[in-house]
């Protein structure tokens, strides 16, 4: 296991293969960095194969090849379209079915994943508008991740705001590091210096902002803090991404505020996604 903050760079691990067939619409990829951010917080890359294809915001199936029927979870894609690896950002949870394991991998070893990716945190599922806000909780950030880093979530909004609550302090640093690493990225860096705003919050320890993401709206602190009106229909429109009484708190609070769900199909004014990894 590797010590907080280590990077692992992909030269220093002997691969582990599957000793079962690969399903046909099964990618087997192999790791090529790991990096654990605290003892509950990992990221990974794998390498990308030529034919997958996802939009930003999307989600897919990943496994590891331990077991002749592996198990699979949904892990939102963390790395933007255009990047040459997949990237993920997970939890870590004691007796998970998957990632008891999955946080042990070194690089070179083989994960897996199904070819369709998925998801409702996209741009096309939301109707034209002036400011986006992406809340995110904990490893609810990954998706963010990728539409951070996306030209289209620039041309399409005047400011995208991404909300980032965690229970403590050092659960940050993954949004941290994507926020300063936008602002230099020579595909997106000058959108995002001009209209990506980072607004952190812990809910367990000492911090300039404390508090649940739904408390600080309501109070009228998240924009109070940002210097911007209240959320309305007409200009605002929302994703979010965290567990499920996040989620649920969250949504009710933008409806209390007019907006209205939206998916693929029927594009709206906010958007929620439900995959979960154990």
């Amino acid at each position: 296991m590797t010590q907080q903050g280590e990077v692992i760079s992909a030269t220093a691990s002997a691969a582990s293969k599957s000793v079962f067939p690969i399903p046909a619409n099964v990618f087997a990829e192999t790791v090529t960095q790991v990096e654990h951010y605290t003892d509950r917080l990992f990221k990974f890359r794998i390498t990308r194969p030529a034919s997958f294809r996802f939009r930003s915001g999307e989600f897919v199936m990943i496994g590891l090849p331990n077991a002749e029927r592996p198990v699979f979870r949904a892990y939102s894609v963390a790395s933007p379209s255009w990047d040459e690896e997949v990237e993920f950002y997970s939890i870590k949870v004691p007796g998970g079915p998957l990632t008891e394991h999955l946080q042990k991998i070194k690089v070179g070893d083989t994960i897996l994943m199904r070819k369709k990716p998925t998801g409702t945190l996209v741009n096309d599922a939301l109707l034209p508008g002036k400011r986006l806000y992406m809340f995110s909780t904990g490893t609810g950030i990954a998706p963010f991740a990728s539409l951070m880093r996306d030209p289209e979530t620039y041309e399409k909004f005047d400011e995208v705001i991404l909300t980032h609550t965690c229970r403590e302090v050092a659960e940050l640093k993954y949004g941290e590091e994507l926020f300063e690493l936008c602002k230099t990225d020579p595909l997106i860096g000058e959108f995002a210096a001009e209209k990506l705003v980072l607004y952190n919050s812990v809910t367990r320890e000492d911090y300039p902002r404390t508090g649940r993401i739904t408390d600080l709206m309501t109070s009228g602190k998240l924009f109070e803090d940002l210097g911007v009106p209240p959320i309305n229909p007409e200009d605002d429109r929302g994703m979010i991404c965290g567990s499920m009484a996040m989620l649920n708190d969250t949504k009710q609070v933008l409806e209390d505020f007019g907006l209205v769900e939206g998916s693929n199909a029927r594009p709206s004014t906010f958007v929620v996604e439900r995959a979960f990894v154990d």
